[in-house]
This record gives C-alpha cells, structure tokens and sequence, in this order.
C-alpha cells in the first residue's frame, strides 16, 4: 500500500515462517530495551518530507498514515495497530505522514543501526526480505480495493479486514473517524456513512459502544465483499498493510 512498510512483527508469527528449528533473533528483538515514547491524538510520529531517521515500533494506541496529493486532498494510506513496527525504507525521507488517533506509546531505533543489525544477522536478512516481499502483496491488494470493487464492498471489506486484524468474536473496534475511512477507501464520508447506515439497517452491523461494532452475519458480510475476505484466505489489506505471513 505504500512505500514505507508496516508490518506486524510477533516472536510467534516470525519463527512460523522461519521455521521451529531457527529460533534465531527477530527484528521486534531489535528494540527491545528503548524507551517508550508517548503521543497525544493528532500528534505526528513523523512528517511527510521528514529526514528517516527512524523506525518505530507500536506498542499502544492506532495511527493513520497519509499522504497529501498536489490538488490538497487527503490520502489516508493505512492504520497502524500495536505490535506493528513503521518507517522501514531505503529512502532517506518519508513519504508519508503519521499521525495518531488515539494516544500512541512507541519505540524508535536508528534507522541505520536497524539496518546494520539486519546485514550482520543471516536470521534476521531473510525476515526484511520477506517483510518487503509482503508489502508488495499488499500493494496489489489495496489496488484492488479501489480499482475493482463498489462503495458497499469496499466498506465491508474494510471491516473484516479490521475484524481479522484485532476483533473479539464478532466485535471490532472503529476508533477512527468516517473521514479516515472515506479517505482510506478512496470514498466521500457521506457515501461511508450511508453504506454504515444500510448496514445496520438490514441487520448485518450493529452497533454496541460510541467505537465499537458488533458483526452480526460474517458470511453474509464475507459475500458482500466479494467472496474473498473470509478468516482463513488472503491477505489482511488493512494498513497496511503488509502482515508477516504465516
């Protein structure tokens, strides 16, 4: 989805792809023992242009990132949850901007010392490797999303993806505003709030807190988006979103 990846990056999820028998050092090892920082809501992590100095590792809260086209508009190109890690580049600025929407706590590490751990572990090489392979995957999904798929689809799709990401049962959390989500599904926020709206209206989505929803028929949903959103095929295309592949 976007250049910079994000990815989520679990001591379990890393050594499945790599395999029982190499239980070797991760790249979440890699910050262990900084200092977790805190951001307010709105708060950016970093600025679009920004020198990348760093890397960040999510341990709380939800951020969006965004980039600003030439006409001003807003795109939002993803969300980033705890446990992912944001700002792996070869460039030497970001290109996008991060910003939080709820409070963040986060660990930064040097860019270049992250990359110079990576290049003298042979455990850790492979695992960069497959996080950038990942993100391309990712690429393709969201050119999907909005290349191919109706208004309707592309809201229900975004909330399994949210569902396979961090739900409980059937209940997601949507601390994000219908503004983020029409700017993340290429949409107006009136054509998000009224496919939310139909949603409930027929009984597929309810909701049960001021951020929170109830996903009341998944194969129904799972239809509706398309026939390829169910929880044990594809690839999670929410911000990113790259996910390290199990």
């Amino acid at each position: 989805m976007y250049s910079q990846t994000t990815v989520s990056l679990t001591r379990g999820a890393v050594h499945s792809s790599l395999g029982a028998a190499d239980l070797g050092p991760t790249l979440k090892d890699l910050f262990e023992g900084q200092v977790a920082e805190s951001f307010a809501p709105g708060e950016a992590l970093f600025w679009e242009g920004d020198e990348a100095g760093h890397i960040f590792d999510v341990q709380a809260g939800l951020l969006r990132v965004y980039k600003i086209l030439q006409d001003g508009r807003r795109a939002v190109m993803g969300f980033v949850y705890p446990g992912d890690v944001l700002g792996v580049s070869f460039q030497d600025r970001y290109l996008f901007t991060a910003e939080a929407v709820t409070e963040v706590k986060a660990r930064r590490y040097s860019r270049g010392r992250f990359f110079a751990r990576v290049n003298e572990s042979p455990a850790l090489r492979p695992q960069l490797f497959a996080l950038l392979c990942d993100e391309m995957s990712a690429a393709q999904d969201q050119m999907v999303l909005l290349g191919r798929k109706s208004a309707e689809e592309r809201v229900v799709s975004f909330l399994l993806a949210i569902h396979r990401k961090c739900g409980t049962d059937a209940e997601i959390e949507l601390p994000m505003s219908r503004l983020d989500m029409a700017d993340y599904l290429g949409l107006t926020i009136e054509t998000v709030s009224r496919m939310m709206t139909s949603l409930v209206r027929r009984g597929l989505i309810r909701p049960t807190g001021r951020h929170r929803l109830a996903l009341r028929r998944l194969n129904a949903l799972q239809e509706i988006a398309g026939g390829d959103e169910s929880e044990a095929g594809g690839q999670p295309w929410l911000a990113k979103r790259a996910v390290w592949p199990n």
